[in-house]
């Protein structure tokens, strides 16, 4: 688009307007972005309106959403306006059912290089967040029908909605899902995540269990919402689990899922195998542990502990993980 293009004009306005470390000022100016004719417009307003909180807009947010849902194949191409003002509403708590009914039932097909795909499948995830967050008495049949979506972005927000706010019948839904499988491993890693984040130590054990599947990408992924739960003994079972495992591709993902934990004994740990561990383990240790290396902290660490040994190979991977 040339500079002289109407959307390009307004897009460049927003950006300006994002940067303004005034969020009352900011409302004040985007109230006029919502009856733009293009989606993408709207899309970027109400991601700021998300970023800012600006909860004064939310009638301005419904109104444009309404409007572009009106004929959405037409105006709302790819649903960004749709998805952006869905996920300000859900951040802004906004509590009636209205708005997300009408985007958890919403298909909208386009066509791509390959089969058509379905843009509205985030939508139906966002929604299924916001809907559980309403006093809507059917909300949870209307989520469990979005876990079982034919598109991925559906499956995991019908997830998400149904760990944080789907009570005790939400989390047995989920174990449910986790045992009868799903064909996404990212559907299957957020039901782990949020099984844990809803369950905490009661979901360990449930989640360990997958540790032990004969598919990599399953495993994979228990192993890393186990790190990334930062509970105690899920870091406790994830050292137990490396120390007795002799060799295989889920030894790197065992040290990725420690460093992810940024727990202290965890790190400790990570950083005493560096120091005594053979050379190829070590130098998995520095890949790991590269996650963070803005960390002068750990950087510093890994650092003189390579210095130490002073072998090549782990030097190499040093120069490799955190300097390039």
């Amino acid at each position: 688009m040339s500079k002289s293009d109407p959307i390009e004009q307004a897009l460049e306005k927003l950006t300006g307007l994002r940067a303004l470390d005034n969020p009352a000022l900011i409302g004040d100016k985007l109230s006029p972005f919502f009856v733009n004719r293009s989606n993408l417009v709207v899309a970027k307003a109400a991601n700021i309106v998300r970023e800012n909180r600006l909860a004064q807009l939310v009638p301005e947010l419904i109104t444009a959403f309404r409007r572009f849902m009106a004929d959405s194949p037409r105006l709302d191409k790819r649903c960004a306006a749709a998805t952006q003002i869905a996920m300000a509403l859900y951040e802004l708590d906004y509590c009636e059912p209205d708005i997300y009914l009408q985007g958890i039932r919403h298909v909208q097909l386009e066509a791509s290089f390959g089969p058509p795909v379905d843009v509205a499948a985030e939508l139906r995830g966002v929604c299924a967040q916001g809907l559980v967050r309403t006093r809507y008495r059917h909300a949870l049949r209307e989520v469990v029908q979005v876990l079982a979506d034919d598109w991925t972005p559906a499956r995991i927000g019908a997830v998400k909605a149904l760990a944080t706010n789907g009570g005790e019948a939400g989390v047995l839904t989920l174990r449910l899902k986790a045992l009868t499988g799903d064909a996404d491993a990212e559907v299957m890693a957020e039901c782990f995540i949020a099984l844990l984040a809803a369950e905490r130590d009661d979901a360990i054990d449930f989640v360990a269990h997958f540790v032990e599947s004969r598919s990599g990408e399953l495993q994979d992924a228990a192993i890393l919402a186990l790190g990334s739960s930062s509970l105690s003994r899920a870091i406790t079972f994830l050292r137990d689990k490396f120390e007795a495992s002799v060799a295989g591709a889920a030894r790197k993902t065992l040290l990725l899922a420690l460093a992810t934990s940024r727990q202290e004994d965890a790190m400790d740990y990570l950083l005493g195998l560096l120091e005594h561990a053979p050379p190829r383990t070590a130098a998995d240790v520095i890949s790991a542990l590269a996650i963070h290396k803005v960390s002068d902290r750990v950087r510093g660490a890994v650092n003189q502990a390579v210095d130490r040994r002073r072998e090549p190979e782990l030097l190499n991977t040093f120069r490799r993980e955190f300097t390039e």
